[in-house]
């Protein structure tokens, strides 16, 4: 759609920050009031829209995309959104090793296994670590500690990390990215592990390299966004 303001701003408003323009609160896509926890999330969704154009593409506005899924679909529909993201520890990505070629093997040793060790200590949840892709049954113990790590997120938080899990394919390197454990580049080599093992060895296509592209700003706007709530 076309620039329809010319200026927009952060604005407190009772229960949070509300995002103005021309004076006017932002509106959800599901006709809610977008209102925000964090005064510096606020804040950057608000340069979003001032460094629109002539015409506002909400794809690059990551933050505001963000911000309006948490109001519209986690908080609408919370707990499913809540066991979409615990699923992931059932068969989490770094839980599955290869054994041939062995460097590929060593890599995953060394990237992998510190985020399952920081996460067992962390939820009191160990998880069984296996070869090949046979689904492995993790212990009923660590998944209801995974699902309550998941649960106590609020609504904003639980948006980054549904993000981040989805992009990664790793709820064990989701949660360390929002805990801040992982910074994103970090999480986006641990979720990309094979793939770039793979391009080292025969090169990248370029609907491959789109697709890491689109990845990688998921998991940056999920920490960025994670760090906004926390300023």
């Amino acid at each position: 759609m076309k620039r329809f303001y010319r200026h927009a701003e952060p604005a407190k408003r009772a229960g949070g920050y509300a995002i103005t323009l021309d004076g006017k609160p932002i509106k959800t896509p599901g006709k809610r009031d977008l209102l925000v926890p964090s005064g510096a999330l606020a804040a950057a969704i608000a340069e979003e829209w001032n460094a629109q154009e002539t015409e506002v593409r909400v794809a690059k506005m990551p933050l505001t995309r963000l911000a309006t899924r948490a109001v519209d679909r986690v908080a609408t529909q919370r707990d499913a959104i809540v066991r979409q993201t615990a699923n992931y520890a059932a068969t989490d990505l770094v839980c599955y090793r290869a054994t041939h070629p062995p460097a590929l093997a060593a890599r995953q040793q060394a990237v992998w296994q510190p985020p399952i060790d920081w996460a067992a200590l962390r939820y009191d949840a160990p998880l069984v670590v296996t070869s090949g892709v046979i689904p492995k049954t993790q212990s009923a113990e660590s998944l209801r500690a995974f699902a309550a790590a998941v649960a106590e997120q609020d609504d904003f938080c639980l948006t980054a990390l549904h993000v981040a899990t989805a992009a990664c394919g790793s709820l064990v390197i989701g949660l360390a990215l929002v805990e801040g454990h992982l910074d994103a580049e970090e999480a986006f080599a641990a979720s990309q592990l094979d793939e770039s093992f793979q391009i080292e060895a025969w090169g990248e296509d370029a609907e491959q390299a789109e697709r890491r592209r689109s990845l990688a700003a998921d998991i940056q706007a999920a920490a960025r966004f994670i760090s906004l709530l926390r300023a």
